[in-house]
């Protein structure tokens, strides 16, 4: 897998740096069909991990995109990206890489469009456009640099650990489950895959990090139906997303988006095993078993250590901690709920910002931390906000109350610490 991961995170960067990010959220505002076919065909190649789709989503959501046009994104983008095309071609073979991202625009056309036609309702949102921080003006040796480290340090950051995951889960399954346990249901494929839907549902997999689980699945003897339910149900949708979408709008809404993909998959995954050859999808796997005892090319070898040079990088700042010391001499403000400053020996008159410190539950991925950032940067009274991922601690510098910025990290499934 490691040469078309490490060009599946190259990708992702360029995306991210040459692509504008207003272009992501232009066309999202309509309850209409074209706003939903917009936020699938947006989502698709988007490589977004199924934690940081949740306050993708929301701040979408938050600047006017109806409900329709954020399920559908909800429900396109974590299911396949760039990266996971990639991988799943590198495994799976060609059929898979062309069946996930098909399935994935498929199901969001179909979930956004019954949450507009059964719960559409826009009403409460008011579109307010927040004044998001706009993205400074880069040189393109800057960009470079930024598409970078978004590809081989932040992407990593988030889904690295959940590619880890997948990979032993992949190795444990292999080992220690008989392949008389699964040739229990080799014969009734709906059976396996409500088998896997129990367990996918809930789980938190990324789409690349599912990819070895459906691989050790078939090679167990599971169907190639099956193992697309994993593909699409394990990164669509978590227990987080549904409270999140739950929270936001609405438990009608959270229930339609979860029902559009286990149908969606269910519906996918009985169409391969009964419409389409079966040696399409089984074959590509049984060549790659047999590959395992040839000997790997060095430029393999070289991909594998450096990929895993990048992880090792990637998780290690990952989960430190930030530097949560403040500056000798400094005092920290408090501000009150009209922003002035109540913090006893505060030497800031009324024309300087204080600079507050809040730590934020809920934060998973560098998605999460940028959209934190922005949202609480858009809010009058502030000047800038950085926002520390390991620890939660954002540091806020303006004149702002606390209420103002717990309201605005809600919005996106957050809260702030007591």
């Amino acid at each position: 897998m490691s040469p078309y991961l490490l060009l599946g995170f190259l990708l992702a960067g360029v995306m991210h740096s040459f692509v504008p990010a207003t272009l992501y959220r232009r066309y999202l505002g309509e309850n209409r069909f074209r706003s939903v076919l917009n936020a699938a065909l947006l989502g698709v190649p988007l490589p977004l991990c199924s934690c940081g789709v949740i306050p993708t989503a929301m701040s979408l959501r938050r600047e006017g995109a109806s409900r329709g046009a954020t399920v559908s994104f909800l429900i396109a983008t974590p299911q396949t990206g760039v990266d996971s095309i990639f991988a799943t071609y590198s495994l799976m073979g060609l059929p898979f890489a062309l069946l996930r991202p098909i399935a994935a625009l498929v199901t969001a056309l179909v979930g956004g469009t019954v949450v507009n036609m059964f719960d559409g309702g826009d009403a409460e949102n008011s579109k307010e456009q927040s004044a998001v921080a706009v993205k400074l003006k880069q040189s393109f040796g800057q960009k470079v640099v930024a598409a970078l480290r978004y590809g081989f340090v932040e992407m990593m950051q988030d889904i690295g650990r959940w590619l880890i995951v997948g990979l032993v889960v992949a190795g444990l399954i292999t080992v220690f489950i008989p392949d008389s346990f699964f040739a229990l249901f080799a014969d009734n494929s709906l059976l396996s895959m409500l088998l896997v839907l129990v367990f996918a549902v809930p789980m938190y997999l990324c789409a690349t990090g599912s990819i070895p689980i459906a691989v050790a699945l078939m090679l167990k003897g599971l169907s190639p139906g099956t193992a697309l339910v994993l593909l699409m149900a394990g990164p669509a949708v978590n227990v987080a997303s549904m409270l999140v979408v739950g929270k936001v709008m609405g438990r009608k809404t959270m229930l339609l988006y979860l029902g559009s993909i286990i149908a969606g998959a269910i519906l996918f995954g009985l169409g391969i095993d009964y419409l389409l050859p079966r040696w399409w999808f089984v074959m590509p796997i049984a060549q790659m078993a047999e590959c395992c005892s040839e000997p790997i090319s060095y430029f393999n070898i070289g991909c594998t250590i450096l990929l895993a040079l990048l992880l090792v990088n990637a998780l290690v700042r990952r989960f430190s901690k930030g530097n949560q010391s403040e500056c000798e001499g400094s005092t920290q403000c408090e501000c009150d709920a009209t922003g002035e400053c109540s913090a006893k020996g505060c030497l800031a008159d009324s024309s300087e910002p204080c600079e507050q410190i809040y730590y934020i539950d809920g934060l998973r991925c560098n998605h999460c931390r940028a959209n934190a950032e922005k949202a609480i940067a858009s809010l009058d009274g502030v000047e800038s906000c950085e926002v520390d991922l390991a620890s939660g601690r954002a540091v806020v510098k303006g004149r702002i109350g606390r209420s103002e910025v717990s309201k605005a990290v809600e919005t996106l499934g957050f809260k702030l610490k007591e």
